[in-house]
């Protein structure tokens, strides 16, 4: 590959854009070639969707043309946001790389063409590069192999294409929005989690940054440790709707005292964000604390980006000491500064909005 690959391979892949002329498939459309796929590049479209790395299309081709191969090549299933037509590349990729939400360093891109690669590289240096004969050995690359593949890591490509559809009903629907929110059939699973299901615990604490109570990352070390302990509860969310799953959305990390419940981290996954599921945690764990008997307190500090989660918290009704003299919390690693809020819970409704599976902390028992 050589000075093609442009920007740092120490960060992940999240998406692969292929070219698909002499690159993803053999043959050139507009020359009324039949294109065909080599066996090699279908592995390798098959194995980076398993990871969890998302792939895409930038063509220079009639789109309708192109997508009908792709169809009948059983392989249109693979590609979200594809972008066919006659404009450049750069501009091509930049689109997939907004509509995604993913900044251009995590994006990559193959083509056959040394000038479309420089075109790329010149209007999105950090977007790296590859050849198409170097196409085959991009799964053994160390930037397209993510340390842990979690469940919702293979699914990630489904998620997308359910969201993509969601939107689209969203888009559509004419009504007041919580009408639009009961039409889906939201289903929130709450549960505790299992020795299997540390690495998606751990990947929440670590890549959600807006909809994190503390900014604290717990390593899977750290986790496991607190599955074996009798006083802690690490609590798992998964929601689905009619479109599909959205998989773990979110993560509780609770300390039971006696006289007090202690939330030491709350995070949730922003794409849930409009569906209200931050609120809905907090009621029914201020649900579960009333029935107990317990007073509530929960942990947060402040980050540059995290003012949407101060705002949940606020609105649930927990407030700091008026003086602002607040406690510091000094017992958990990398916890500097984290202020104690406080909630005398009571009894909260159910959700109007969604259907709520979740454990019985007060007794003990689960639903």
């Amino acid at each position: 590959m050589g000075g093609d690959v442009v920007g740092s391979v120490t960060e992940t892949v999240k998406c692969l854009v292929w070219d698909l002329d002499q690159t993803l498939w053999q043959g050139i459309l507009l020359e009324n070639d039949e294109p065909q796929v080599p066996e090699e590049i279908r592995d390798v479209i098959v194995a980076l969707d398993e990871r969890g790395i998302l792939q895409s299309i930038a063509s220079r081709n009639d789109h309708d043309q192109a997508w009908e191969w792709l169809v009948k090549l059983d392989l249109a299933e693979y590609f979200v946001a594809p972008q066919i037509g006659w404009g450049r590349k750069s501009d091509s990729v930049r689109r997939i790389a907004d509509e995604l939400g993913f900044a251009e360093r995590t994006i990559a891109f193959v083509d056959d063409q040394p000038v479309e690669r420089a075109e790329v590289a010149r209007f999105l240096p950090q977007v790296r590069c590859y050849p198409a004969e170097s196409a085959g050995s991009l799964p053994s690359l160390p930037e397209f192999t993510p340390a842990v593949v979690t469940e919702d890591s293979r699914n990630r490509r489904k998620m997308y294409q359910a969201g993509t559809r969601r939107e689209t009903a969203r888009a559509e629907h004419t009504g007041a929005d919580d009408d639009f929110l009961r039409s889906l059939d939201l289903r929130m699973r709450i549960s505790r989690a299992t020795p299997g299901e540390l690495s998606r615990v751990e990947e929440l604490t670590r890549r959600t940054s807006q909809m994190n109570a503390t900014g604290v990352h717990y390593s899977d070390a750290r986790l496991r440790a607190l599955l074996t302990d009798p006083d802690h509860e690490v609590l798992v969310t998964t929601l689905t709707d009619r479109f599909g799953s959205h998989g773990a959305v979110g993560v509780m990390l609770l300390a039971k005292h006696p006289t007090m419940w202690h939330l030491k981290l709350l995070a949730t996954s922003c794409r849930v964000v409009a569906f209200g599921a931050g609120a809905v945690l907090l009621n029914w764990l201020s649900d579960q604390a009333a029935m107990a008997g317990t007073h509530l307190v929960a942990d947060f500090r402040r980050t540059d980006r995290n003012r949407m989660m101060e705002i949940a918290y606020r609105f649930a009704g927990f407030a700091g000491d008026a003086c602002g003299c607040v406690d510091v919390i000094t017992d958990d690693p990398g916890a500097d500064g984290v202020q104690r809020l406080h909630l005398v819970p009571e009894r909260q409704p159910a959700p109007t909005t969604m259907t709520v599976l979740a454990p019985d902390l007060a007794g003990g028992r689960d639903d």
